[in-house]
């Protein structure tokens, strides 16, 4: 097997020399009037599509979609998903699936009553329920699956199904298992003779349980469908990237790529990270890496579906933790993380593969390579035309003060913070070592950690303060905001992101690092900073959004 890989990744002139911006987005976090509690690939569409229009956006950045459990509970982190080489089918709009126009009066009167109580769910501040959400729309997407198709529909889903070949109905009969397990209240493991792909107890499922079979199937037809409009309306819209993807560490332990990629995977390790000052007790993600030499072995094919499934229907791809095509940090089971060690992967094959598949549709690629950095690593991402990450409050001297933004790297995503931290107005007011503190997370007495903060904060209001970007130190928190993000949209960066909870002042933190059920992780819709919602009809009139937008225009003028 000879795999080919470009030199570097071509960037578009325009890029180049445009230096767009974007916004980012958790995107079932960001709902409509039309949603079933959950944001979706039509949100998806409307959010590319009006960032376009009213803010002259060139991208949005979104969470993962990658798939998740067939059947309640379903994992809320987007970042834990059951396989990363298919899509989470809880992002399909039921009504945008052509045969729904052809539903009967009865049927379709069913349709908008499952769709009722979900929908409701989109206008309260009360945390999101995906099983509520999924529970109803699967249970309309099996009435969708049972009508008629057309010739052509038909002859298109075959072709879907022949292209995505074994890896699609491995997939499928996984969701089928599981389906029929939960069916019968088996939540126990799995009996020896379905414990991989290619076993005959597999096989006999497979033959007694097709039908299920080509409708999970079928969802990824259709899911792959609403990605690929999104994606379509964007660049329609004006957009010089579109959508771009999340493409996450690793999967669940126990989810479809872990059971049908066997050796592939290591086992009895998670992925994590070694303890550094923002999660001082070190991380444990509890997903089992790639196994190097059976990867190696293997001519690195499920390496390469998965990147093709994350830079399709995109116009670009964020890799998080890119530092784990050089190396990971293996967390033996029942240790905690500062037990781990590095293991290192041949990364010239790893970021080879990547750039090609890159390369082959025409997607950006960037390299989440925060954390924990070997000096070499981003110059050699940034020989092969990969974009590092900038965050604002990171770039500092040796003596933690912020540097001037003008020196900054310029091959790089720009962000004022990230889906880890609280949204920029909380971490103004220090809710990133208030929420650790009650959590129980800090390994140094708060004290000490809220001093660093309010001295992190004097030194960057100095700095807004002295370059003209707030009126002076006692600036109020609305200031600070355009303030810092003047200071980003001052930097070199090639990309720049702005987050669309700092768009209406949110002050909920999305993601705790170091939690589980402590915190709700992944389960916080966007609300302003009165916690009331902000829908996605509504989001480019918000107040907060529309002074932001102006102080952006103001700058790239």
């Amino acid at each position: 097997l000879v795999i080919a890989a470009p030199a570097r990744i071509s960037v578009p002139a325009p890029i180049v020399g445009r230096r767009p911006w974007g916004l980012m987005a958790q995107l079932y976090s960001v709902r409509s009037r039309a949603s079933w509690g959950i944001g979706d690939f039509a949100d998806l569409k409307d959010l590319c599509a009006l960032a376009a229009d009213r803010a002259d956006a060139d991208f949005v950045l979104i969470n993962p979609l990658h798939a998740a459990e067939p059947v309640p509970p379903m994992t809320p982190s987007p970042y834990l998903p059951s396989s990363r080489r298919f899509i989470n089918p809880l992002y399909i709009r039921v009504e945008d699936i052509p045969e729904v126009a052809y539903m009967s009066p009865a049927d379709r009167a069913l349709l908008d009553w499952r769709a009722e109580k979900p929908r409701a769910a989109s206008s309260v501040p009360s945390k999101l329920n995906r099983d509520q959400a999924w529970e109803a729309k699967h249970a309309a997407l099996d009435d969708v699956f049972a009508l008629p198709r057309s010739p052509s529909r038909n002859l298109a889903f075959k072709r879907f199904r022949r292209e995505y070949g074994a890896p699609l109905e491995d997939f499928a009969t996984w969701c089928a298992i599981v389906e029929d397990r939960a069916a019968q209240a088996e939540s126990a493991g799995w009996p020896d003779e379905l414990a991989g792909p290619d076993l005959a107890g597999t096989a006999e499922f497979r033959s007694a349980h097709a039908e299920r079979i080509e409708y999970y199937c079928w969802l990824q037809w259709i899911a792959d469908q609403q990605a690929r409009s999104a994606q379509e309306t964007a660049i329609a819209a004006g957009m010089a990237i579109g959508v771009m993807n999340d493409l996450a560490v690793g999967v669940h332990p126990q989810g479809a790529d872990a059971w049908a990629l066997g050796d592939a995977l290591a086992a009895n390790v998670g992925v994590g990270a070694p303890p550094d000052m923002y999660n001082q007790q070190g991380q444990d993600w509890s997903q089992p890496p790639w196994q190097p030499r059976a990867l190696e072995a293997s001519g690195y094919q499920p390496f390469r579906d998965v990147v093709r499934a994350a830079v399709a229907n995109a116009g670009a791809v964020r890799v998080d933790h890119i530092l784990g095509l050089f190396r990971l940090w293996w967390v033996p089971q029942g240790h905690s993380p500062a037990d781990g060690v590095y293991v290192r992967y041949d990364h010239d094959a790893m970021v080879g593969i990547l750039a090609l598949e890159a390369e082959r549709v025409g997607a950006m690629v960037i390299g989440e390579d925060l954390g924990t950095v070997e000096p070499w690593v981003s110059e050699y991402l940034a020989e092969r035309g990969i974009l590092g990450t900038s965050v604002l409050w990171f770039e500092n001297d040796g003596d933690g003060r912020p540097t001037a933004p003008e020196t900054h790297r310029p091959n790089v995503l720009a962000t004022v913070a990230t889906h880890d931290l609280p949204p920029t107005a909380a971490y103004l007011a220090g809710e990133h070592v208030d929420i650790r503190h009650r959590l129980g997370l800090l390994a140094q007495p708060v004290e000490a950690v809220r001093d660093e903060a309010n001295r992190e904060r004097r030194a960057m209001v100095e700095l807004l303060a002295e370059r003209g970007w707030i009126s002076g130190p006692d600036a109020d928190a609305d200031e600070l905001l355009v303030g810092l993000h003047r200071a980003l949209f001052a930097s070199p960066a090639m990309l720049r992101g702005v987050s669309v909870t700092d768009l209406v002042g949110d002050l909920k933190t999305q993601n705790q690092p170091g939690t589980d059920t402590e915190y709700p992780n992944w389960k916080i819709p966007l609300t302003d900073g009165r916690s009331l919602p902000v829908l996605l009809d509504d989001l480019f009139d918000h107040p907060r959004a529309q002074a932001l937008l102006e102080a952006i225009r103001q700058t790239l003028r």
